[in-house]
């Protein structure tokens, strides 16, 4: 069975927003700024400070954010600044989900192996609705 997260998007707020959910909600909070990852050395000094990604572990589930680069054309506007987060058990899960969202939707970054480890994919639904699928690669 697959796990899912709420996963949010801001415009330079991730951090803060993030550290005020930790004070409420509690826990530990893991923060990765875009100058972590490769490719990034051509942000602004601004966007090199953003949040690539966040998460705060909220009892069985995981909160999760970034902050949108808008030199790359992204912009965190109310209906878009969400995403449901999958994490299927498998691989082969993961592809048969995908490619079954992505059917008269729209792929914003087709699945394949991250730099992080990870195999990952996002797209847009047929129904408007926003999916990143995150399988925690255990075959490499």
């Amino acid at each position: 069975m697959a796990t899912i997260n709420p996963y949010l998007n801001f415009n330079g707020k991730a951090e803060e927003a993030f550290k005020y959910y930790q004070s409420i909600l509690g826990g530990e909070l893991f923060i990765q700024k875009m100058k972590g990852a490769p490719g990034t050395e051509t942000l602004s000094a601004a966007e090199q400070e953003r949040v690539m990604h966040v998460a705060l572990p909220v009892g069985n589930n995981v909160l999760m954010a970034s902050d949108c680069l808008e030199s790359m054309g992204h912009r965190a506007t109310e209906g878009n600044n969400y995403y449901i987060s999958l994490s299927p058990d498998s691989r082969d899960e993961a592809d048969r989900i995908f490619q079954a969202l992505a059917e008269g939707g729209t792929i914003e970054m087709p699945l394949e192996d991250m730099f992080w480890g990870d195999y990952f994919g996002s797209l847009k639904d047929r129904f408007g609705i926003q999916w990143m699928i995150n399988y925690k690669n255990t075959d490499s």
